[in-house]
């Protein structure tokens, strides 16, 4: 039996468009992004498009293992580095963990895309 999250997982990243193309590439060569709800349709995309830019990606999610490694495949397609890393950014200690992994991934980190909906914000 094939779970209704599943389901709606699997429609969604076949439902992807691809991004659009940039021009002139390369704008980002060599710097090193966090995009957190890398996961996400939103986060996908712009993931891609700071790879196609040139920027080595971490991504940082909360659940859609496949999601994430559709993600870093296409990033790695692109010719750059991809790490995921999973976990909760409401967590300090987790946010700290991530900078660290991904300093030490890719010698360096230049920006940080917070797409993440869980932002440990009360909600009104």
């Amino acid at each position: 039996m094939t779970s209704k999250k599943s389901t709606q997982s699997t429609a969604k990243r076949t439902s992807r468009k691809p991004a659009p193309e940039v021009h002139p590439p390369g704008a980002l060569k060599g710097m090193a992004v966090i995009v957190t709800g890398g996961e996400s349709d939103i986060g996908h995309k712009v993931a891609m498009l700071f790879a196609r830019e040139g920027a080595d990606v971490a991504i940082v999610y909360s659940r859609e293992d496949a999601d994430a490694e559709e993600t870093r495949a296409y990033v790695e397609r692109e010719g750059h580095r991809c790490i995921t890393l999973a976990g909760d950014v409401r967590d300090p200690y987790f946010c700290l963990s991530a900078v660290r992994q991904t300093v030490a991934a890719f010698g360096r980190l230049d920006l940080l895309v917070n797409n993440s909906p869980q932002s440990g914000l009360p909600h009104h």
